[in-house]
């Protein structure tokens, strides 16, 4: 028994802080032909300066890892957007109360939402030939935001978004 609620609670933590990514890519795209990149000058991230360098840096990293460089004169150039957003929230207690007397009865319930907001963050990452000017990769994130996360959490957290984000580049044809 002991195992088994062990489990549950493994399970709604990782549940709770799952990274969610979509893909979408031009699969006309040659993507051997990308090895070096950049980033768009003035980029308006949305995030924090500091949560914005945390994720420059995770970025370099990953890609570094996959053997691309960053570049002055890049073959790609990456844009980052990103917007926060209340999730509805999916528990509910219904509560209901009726009566009925002979042959006339009634009855009235209403759910009622348990639990915290649940406050979630999107990161759109654009891959866009610098010569082209025209988008060929797109990963776009859902997660949980804290805000009052520490600074070791933030970037434990922007590091595994990242790694998430990036696992499907380049895409398998």
């Amino acid at each position: 028994m002991k195992h088994l609620l062990s489990i549950y609670i493994l399970v709604f933590f990782v549940s709770c802080s799952a990274i969610k990514v979509s893909y979408d890519y031009d699969k006309e795209t040659e993507f051997s032909a990308y090895s070096t990149y950049n980033y768009y000058p003035d980029m308006d991230t949305g995030l924090s300066e500091l949560d914005t360098k945390r994720l420059l840096r995770a970025i370099d990293s990953t890609l570094r890892g996959k053997g691309f460089l960053l570049s002055e004169e890049p073959e790609f150039l990456i844009g980052i957007v990103s917007s926060s957003f209340q999730a509805p929230r999916n528990n509910t207690v219904g509560v209901g109360i009726g009566g009925g007397g002979g042959n006339v009865g009634g009855g009235m319930s209403i759910g009622l939402p348990v639990g915290a907001t649940n406050i979630k963050r999107e990161i759109q990452f654009d891959f866009v030939d610098s010569q082209k000017d025209e988008l060929f990769w797109q990963a776009v994130t859902v997660s949980s935001l804290k805000e009052n996360s520490s600074p070791q959490e933030r970037e434990k957290k922007i590091r595994a978004l990242v790694v998430k984000a990036f696992e499907k580049y380049p895409p398998k044809k």
